[in-house]
């Protein structure tokens, strides 16, 4: 009785991936504090962009997008999950993230994302 108990307690998390070509997050972080920083393991450079994307192989592509189009450096790159986090001045961040969105809809079909900013 008791490992029922147990088992109906339990918490269940499911992750699925949903198909499309989408940017789901493009978010820049205007005035990082430092501990987000070292959190992250990247050297502070102003501001930080966050990127989300599916198909999750899309972070390769964002990144080259990014560092083609401003002076920034990429922070994080994750093919496996989609994330991509870059660092520069702000406004290095806010072109790469707009060029992100820009030539991932035009040229590769996909939705874009609301550029967010704190």
């Amino acid at each position: 009785m008791r490992d029922t108990e147990q088992l109906e307690n339990k918490t269940r998390i499911i992750q699925e991936s949903v198909p499309g070509k989408q940017v789901t997050l493009t978010h820049v972080i205007a005035s990082p504090l430092p501990d987000i920083y070292d959190r992250l393991g990247i050297d502070g450079r102003g501001a930080i962009g966050v990127v989300t994307l599916t198909p999750c192989e899309t972070a390769i592509i964002a990144a080259d997008i990014a560092t083609k189009a401003a002076d920034v450096e990429i922070g994080f790159l994750d093919r496996f999950t989609g994330s991509l986090v870059i660092s520069g001045d702000i406004a290095s961040v806010e072109t790469a993230m707009k060029e992100i969105n820009t030539t991932l809809e035009h040229l590769l079909g996909f939705t874009p994302a609301k550029i967010t900013k704190t």
